[in-house]
């Protein structure tokens, strides 16, 4: 099935999260993705949980429509290989720690010297230059230098750890986002330039009101978690009711007055102290209280919830990830979507959050078996002799497995 990026063909260094999520949706969006595996074993995710019949989910999720070469880049004959390949795509994205790039031969000097049309994305963890760039680090280490988490969790407790990986969507996204402008740079120029993104760089875009507040009140108000609350904004956090758990997010003066409504106490609405943001911002510990027994006293999860949306009120319920994932809104719309592994057999993983009017079917694609696009790739796409590609077989530079 074509798509916005038919035409469009990457050479994909990238392992894990980030670097394959901006490859993914490429490929998801019509582009012939190359994945170029290492030995010894290919993509870290591969070996991701959970694994079933020798396929990992997560791989899966990550890497559906890519075509994979499984290559020994170190050996002269796999340089040469990959050399070749860079003169033959659009987009080359690596997400190597900064310098392993350069050490494997394909800094950006050197492939845009080979096609001066190329554009490079190059993913880190702290980005090419500054103090940090040589540490390893993951999702979890910018969560905690970005003071993301320092936000999380419960303000009597240690922070807490996201139980997802924001930071590398995130992070895949905005890098999806540079290769898209270059690409439309070089339309006009026809050159290629390299982007760079990292994901302390994307976590710290996140910080939506701490570090304005801090930096506008002077450095009186230093932003910390508060748990469950938001730090700064009444009636804006997680309520327990009877049975479960409501999220109310009041974020304005017409929303206050909509929850004053729903638990029965219009006249608040109109009590000069709760009258604006600020006032109702000095008295959010008095105000959550307020709120929160409100909820306490409510017979089931689903009556408050009901009150509140009557009343137009931002809410939603607290769900479990099985809950979320089962969801008839998210199944409905593709959020959440079952695909057939050819190893798995049926999976179900996150849609695609990018949607296009020309374009308005979901493409049936696959996750690749380690080095089953090898031939393909190297006698199909470069040309070179069934002989020329056995040698390197033989070599050990073209690997394959089958059952991966």
């Amino acid at each position: 099935m074509e798509g916005i990026f038919e035409g469009i063909r990457v050479l994909d260094f990238t392992n894990a999260v980030s670097g394959p999520t901006l490859t993914r949706l490429m490929a998801e969006m019509g582009a012939d993705v190359i994945k170029v595996e290492l030995p010894p074993t290919g993509d870290l995710g591969r070996t991701v949980p959970g694994v079933r019949n020798g396929r990992s989910g997560f791989f899966v999720q990550q890497n559906r429509g890519k075509r994979s070469l499984f290559l020994d880049v170190k050996a002269p004959e796999g340089r040469e290989l990959a050399e070749e390949l860079v003169r033959h795509v659009d987009v080359l994205v690596e997400n190597f720690s900064p310098g392993v790039i350069s050490r494997l031969g394909f800094d950006w000097e050197t492939v845009s010297g080979v096609n001066p049309r190329l554009v490079m994305c190059s993913i880190s963890a702290f980005g090419q230059e500054g103090p940090l760039r040589d540490q390893p680090g993951y999702d979890a280490i910018a969560q905690a230098y970005s003071g993301v988490m320092s936000m999380n969790g419960d303000p009597t407790s240690t922070p807490a750890l996201i139980g997802l990986s924001p930071g590398d969507v995130l992070t895949g996204v905005h890098g999806l986002a540079g290769v898209v402008a270059a690409l439309h740079h070089r339309e006009r120029t026809g050159t290629g330039q390299k982007v760079e993104v990292s994901l302390i760089d994307c976590y710290m875009t996140c910080h939506e009101l701490n570090i304005e507040v801090w930096s506008a009140s002077g450095g009186s108000i230093e932003p910390t978690r508060a748990g469950s609350l938001h730090p700064l904004v009444p009636a804006y956090g997680v309520f327990g009711t009877a049975d479960g758990d409501v999220m109310i997010a009041v974020g304005n003066d017409r929303q206050w007055a909509q929850l004053c409504r729903a638990m029965g106490r219009p006249e608040l609405a109109e009590d000069e102290r709760y009258a604006t943001a600020p006032e109702r911002a000095a008295r959010r510990d008095e105000l959550n209280e307020l709120v929160a027994a409100w909820t306490a006293c409510q017979a089931s999860r689903d009556v408050a919830l009901a009150r509140l949306q009557a009343e137009r009120v931002p809410v939603a319920p607290v769900l479990s990830v099985v809950e979320a994932a089962s969801h008839p809104h998210v199944r409905q719309r593709g959020t959440v979507r079952t695909v057939d592994d050819e190893l798995m057999g049926p999976l179900d993983i996150p849609g695609v959050p990018l949607r296009f009017s020309s374009f308005p079917d979901v493409s049936e694609l696959r996750a690749a078996s380690l080095g089953s696009h090898n031939r393909e790739v190297v006698c199909g796409l470069l040309g070179w002799s069934d002989e020329r590609y056995e040698a390197l077989v033989e070599a050990g530079v073209l690997l394959d497995r089958p059952i991966s």
